[in-house]
């Protein structure tokens, strides 16, 4: 089901998908009233959501539609502003499973190759994810898998992070479960995220966390108790610096089809820290952060992936873990613990 209040946008969208030959529009409607009407009726896998939209917008049609089917997937789709790049991280807090950042004005829509080839792979990712949803606890049987990769014995200095889809929730969860250790280690955080949702997503994680989160300017020293999170549309990589590692940051040409993306960091981290580099891949669609694990692998650093079962889009993740390149293949739940175990040094 396509909701916007531009007749152009939803007729756009759905000759889209109907070219594409994997989805069925099941029905269009031109503000969430109506789409929370239609759902009994039309029962739609996937939603697409407008944020912005009369008489009721995404925000309050969200919850209506979640508790009516539950287990449904909304995608909010919003223009590329800061209050959107806010609104559209709360819709996630509150069950929506992505969200799409779409050019300003049904002209630019229609013209944008961009928000098409986006639009496409986010509902491919998602219609073949099986309904997985993230736990907050701990499930029953929830197992976890110990890779053939050699255990490391060196103590990590520095803890990395690639995500996509999923991401921001995983990333929260993670952080959250290494309590007062996050003063002890330098955090570096690919999202693949426009601009403007990565500076929200910095703010948020310094208020949720209470430790200093930033996007990082080019050349700053990389030290202990700051997240770096990676600016939307520029690489994140990491230069050794005349006394201390610093960022790096560049506009060079996108890899995997993602700037930041995940293996530019992996790359450099495996160049610049060697074993002293932690790395964690977490939910996402595509094959970023593969080639990077491999080499953090090869440098003696230790990388871990998180699950299927608790993966939004066991895509990224998935990846690393097929190559044999995971030391642990952990549910969500137990990265946080693990990672504080590896940091640490008490991990078995």
């Amino acid at each position: 089901m396509v909701v916007d209040d531009s007749v152009v946008v939803r007729g756009l969208i759905a000759r889209w998908l109907t070219e594409a030959g994997q989805f069925d529009v099941v029905t269009t409607a031109a503000n969430g009233r109506i789409a929370v009407d239609a759902l009994e009726r039309f029962q739609p896998d996937i939603v697409l959501l407008d944020l912005e939209m009369p008489e009721m917008d995404g925000v309050a049609a969200l919850p209506l539609l979640l508790k009516r089917q539950p287990g449904i997937k909304v995608i909010v789709i919003s223009t590329l502003t800061q209050r959107n790049a806010e609104i559209s991280l709360k819709c996630l807090s509150l069950g929506a499973v992505d969200y799409l950042a779409k050019p300003e004005g049904s002209r630019q829509v229609s013209t944008s190759e961009d928000f098409r080839r986006d639009l496409i792979e986010k509902l491919n990712a998602h219609a073949g994810s099986r309904g997985r949803v993230m736990r907050s606890t701990m499930s029953a049987g929830a197992s976890v898998v110990r890779s053939a990769v050699k255990p490391i014995l060196t103590r990590p200095q520095y803890l990395l992070i690639g995500a996509s889809t999923g991401g921001p929730r995983a990333i929260e969860e993670v952080l959250t479960g290494l309590g007062p250790v996050l003063q002890r280690i330098p955090i570096l955080i690919v999202q693949h995220m426009p601009p403007m949702f990565t500076t929200v997503f910095a703010d948020h994680l310094r208020a949720l966390l209470g430790v200093r989160a930033c996007e990082p300017r080019d050349g700053e020293p990389i030290v202990p108790g700051t997240i770096f999170v990676a600016p939307g549309g520029r690489h994140m990589g990491i230069s050794p610096g005349p006394a201390q590692p610093v960022i790096r940051l560049d506009d060079s040409a996108p890899v995997n089809f993602c700037r930041p993306a995940v293996d530019v960091l992996f790359r450099d981290a495996a160049s610049v820290f060697g074993s002293a580099a932690l790395g964690v891949v977490l939910t996402g669609m595509g094959s970023d952060g593969t080639h990077g694990a491999r080499a953090l692998v090869g440098a003696g650093a230790t990388v871990l992936a998180q699950d299927e079962a608790t993966s939004t889009v066991w895509g990224m993740p998935g990846g690393v873990a097929k190559a044999g390149l995971a030391h642990d293949i952990l549910p969500l739940e137990a990265i946080g613990p693990a990672l504080k175990g590896y940091i640490t040094g008490s991990n078995p």
